[in-house]
């Protein structure tokens, strides 16, 4: 049996943060929740997390913050803000997708979760990285 995918959620309404669990938990997934910014940059940095589902909208730390912050922590991880489309600006700020809280099916969001947890960063594993063309040049 594989390990079960970890999620992050962080979300200031708790409401929308329980919807958000007991459909991912119910889809397969092992979710972490976190109600502000603070407390899900410490549950990243003591965990290991394979997708973060973030708010856009948030006190103290908005979700863009969060991405940047968690970034710098783990790049490789990917991240999905939610929010409004025209409070965003149509930026992606740092995360890797963007979706629209209040227009996006629960399908919708489930299949791009599935799509983004699965996805592999960085090189594969056995696979030598290429020097960048002007170490190459420098070498010759």
């Amino acid at each position: 049996m594989r390990p079960k995918k970890v999620i992050l959620c962080v979300d200031d309404n708790e409401q929308d943060l329980s919807v958000l669990k007991f459909m991912l938990s119910t889809n397969g997934y092992r979710v972490l929740s976190a109600n502000s910014g603070q407390d899900a940059v410490s549950i990243f940095a003591e965990n290991v997390v394979d997708l973060v589902l973030a708010d856009f909208s948030m006190p103290q730390m908005s979700g863009d913050q969060l991405v940047s912050r968690l970034k710098q922590i783990a790049s490789h991880v990917p991240m999905i803000l939610l929010g409004d489309p025209q409070k965003m600006n149509g930026q992606i700020h740092g995360a890797d997708a963007l979706l629209a809280k209040k227009n996006c099916s629960p399908q919708e969001l489930l299949e791009r979760v599935k799509i983004m947890s699965a996805r592999k960063r960085g090189p594969r594993k056995g696979m030598h990285r290429l020097a960048p063309d002007h170490e190459l040049a420098v070498a010759s």
